[in-house]
């Protein structure tokens, strides 16, 4: 499904409200979207901003057109992406945005627009930098901010949006998406937990990192069931070095967690999400201890992800937990 159908289909509220605007000149000078984890807040905050551009958007952008192609090949000069999910947005970064958005636009089209994906992740000084454009913005000038946890923005950036939510499409929906894109039933159960949408879902099952942190982790696992020195060593020395930046080890955490909250509903003898992982599953809610507190230390220590510690440290310490008699 491609997201304009997506779009259309699963986010009818998001799409009436903005193309309403769009088709009456009257869009918002700034729009919050929000919604749960797993919501594709980034890829729909692009394609509404290919939208606005887009030469002949019915309702939403045409794909087609000169405007879209350069659009997605990032050759329009007059839009800007600031992305806070692998960093925290610096004021540098926004001042540098809206000096630019302060000239006049370089297209004739006469539009300028930016994306602040995840405002949640910009710096205090970043965010007071933002404020005053959003006060007094320009007649030709649109933002699309994202955030996936509205109480962590400041009032004062959502009194200057107006908001739409993304809502979530049921998991065995998505799901079953996956399976007729050829998405295989491990990657479907595993990404599905994360992602909403089967396309993006296919996506990420083809990258290679994934591939990788999912063996290794499941590798991770199943040594640690049997033996505990041995799992140690996979951790260290195969998963340390897939965590490169931050967004790698949120999600590495993310399936960390899902993988722990079934070997806790294991242990109760409740149902699992990952059906496919049951023998690994069943074998660690059987032999590993305190997988309660466990699981609970994994909530934790994702918290702790950009607080400016090492992630290296950070896996140490969950290995630590992990191995503990």
């Amino acid at each position: 499904m491609s997201l304009s159908r997506y779009l259309l289909q699963k986010q009818p509220f998001v799409t009436k409200s903005f193309c309403y605007a769009l088709s009456h000149d009257q869009l918002s000078h700034a729009y919050l979207l929000f919604g749960e984890h797993g919501t594709p807040l980034k890829e729909t905050a692009l394609f509404l901003a290919q939208t606005i551009l887009c030469d002949h958007p019915n309702p939403l952008a045409d794909e087609e057109c000169i405007m879209c192609q350069r659009f997605v090949s990032n050759n329009y000069p007059d839009f800007i992406f600031l992305d806070g999910e692998e960093e925290s947005i610096k004021k540098d970064e926004v001042r540098e945005t809206l000096t630019l958005f302060q000239n006049t636009p370089l297209e004739r089209k006469g539009i300028m627009v930016y994306v602040i994906h995840l405002v949640e992740n910009m710096t205090v000084e970043a965010v007071n930098a933002l404020l005053k454009f959003l006060e007094e913005p320009n007649d030709y000038t649109y933002a699309i901010l994202t955030t996936q946890n509205e109480d962590k923005v400041l009032p004062t950036i959502i009194s200057r949006c107006e908001k739409l939510r993304l809502v979530l499409t049921p998991r065995s929906e998505v799901l079953q998406e996956a399976l007729s894109l050829g998405v295989s039933q491990e990657d479907a159960e595993i990404l599905s937990c994360f992602y909403n949408s089967g396309e993006i879902l296919k996506t990420v099952a083809a990258k290679d990192s994934y591939q990788k942190m999912k063996t290794s982790l499941v590798n991770g696992l199943d040594a640690l069931s049997r033996a505990p020195n041995f799992g140690r060593y996979i951790f260290e020395k195969e998963i340390t070095p897939l965590l490169g930046n931050k967004a790698d080890a949120l999600f590495f955490f993310d399936m960390l967690t899902q993988f722990f909250r079934d070997i806790v509903a294991k242990k109760a003898g409740n149902p699992i999400s990952l059906g496919s992982y049951d023998t690994i599953i069943a074998e660690a809610a059987e032999k590993l201890p305190h997988v309660e507190s466990s699981l609970l230390s994994i909530m934790t220590l994702r918290g702790e992800i950009g607080l400016n510690i090492r992630i290296g440290l950070i896996l140490a310490h969950l290995v630590n937990i992990l191995t503990k008699e």
